[in-house]
C-alpha cells in the first residue's frame, strides 16, 4: 500500500479541522445517550455503544487522513 506510512503517522489536527472533529463528537455523544436511554443493558447495547466509538473514531480518522486513503 501506497500511502501506509502516511496513514500511520500522527496528524495533529488543523485549525479549520477542530470544529469537524467536534461535530462528530458530539453527534456520536448524543447517538449514544439515545441509544442508552432507550434499550436496555445487554450485550447488544454494549456493541451499540462500541460501534458508535468506532464510527466517530473511523471518522475522525477520515478527516485526519483529508482524502487520502
Amino acid at each position: 500500500m501506497q500511502n501506509l506510512e502516511t496513514i500511520f503517522q500522527y496528524h495533529s489536527p488543523r485549525e479549520d479541522q477542530l470544529p469537524k472533529y467536534s461535530a462528530i463528537r458530539e453527534a456520536a455523544h448524543q447517538y449514544a445517550k439515545t441509544v442508552l436511554e432507550n434499550t436496555p443493558k445487554c450485550a447488544d447495547q454494549t456493541a451499540a455503544i462500541r460501534k458508535i466509538r468506532e464510527s466517530m473514531m473511523t471518522a475522525n480518522a477520515a478527516i485526519a487522513l483529508d482524502g487520502i486513503c
